[in-house]
């Protein structure tokens, strides 16, 4: 049985679903809206690309190393994303969430908020995760400020540790986040989900 059984989480009116290649079309268009590729420092497929990353997206889940989810609008099946816990390591217990992005309308709103709560919940309180890691490109400022307020801390930079889109080196940003400080963290995104929700 794998770590990372296929599941299916929703809350928010947001639903986090596995990956299939039947979402190429929806990744295609979510990907469009802002032309994300175009970022050197995201791993968002260009539109010709889209069905080669949902492929290998699969064979990496086929080898237990990644579990990729379409993030879509519970309500109208819209994908407006891809998650994936990846970098699974059963043994220890610990996850990482990652090759995480969002159509650009998707951006700046409840939907990324409401996916870690999701992910974070279903690796602590489900799997039994002890930890949950996060890497992000050192020059990928939005991202490094959205996993500390998630309360993740900061274990680390990786110098000279991947190839970028472009072929220029990246240096990569570690946190993490230990089963211990998951209460005041899951406390902390129901305050803020429960705050944006008040403004709407």
């Amino acid at each position: 049985m794998a770590f990372v059984e296929p599941v299916t989480l929703s809350a928010n009116g947001i639903t986090l679903r596995p990956l299939s290649l039947d979402d190429e079309g929806g990744l295609r268009t979510a990907a469009a809206d802002g032309e994300l590729w175009k970022l050197r420092i995201t791993s968002v497929p260009e539109p010709e690309n889209t069905r080669r990353y949902i492929e290998d997206a699969l064979a990496m889940r086929e080898a237990g190393h990644r579990f990729p989810f379409a993030v879509t609008d519970t309500a109208t099946g819209e994908v407006l994303g891809c998650t994936s816990y990846h970098d699974i390591v059963p043994a220890v217990k610990r996850v990482e969430i990652g090759w995480t992005w969002y159509a650009k309308s998707a951006q700046r709103t409840h939907v990324n908020t409401v996916s870690k709560l999701l992910l974070l919940t279903h690796a602590f309180e489900t799997l039994g995760c002890h930890v949950v890691g996060w890497r992000t490109d050192n020059f990928n400022f939005a991202s490094q400020r959205a996993i500390e307020r998630l309360g993740a801390k900061k274990d680390g930079v990786i110098r000279g540790h991947a190839l970028r889109r472009d072929g220029t080196i990246r240096d990569t940003v570690m946190y993490s986040m230990r089963s211990g400080e998951w209460p005041e963290a899951k406390a902390q995104l129901l305050y803020l989900l429960k705050q944006r929700n008040d403004m709407e």
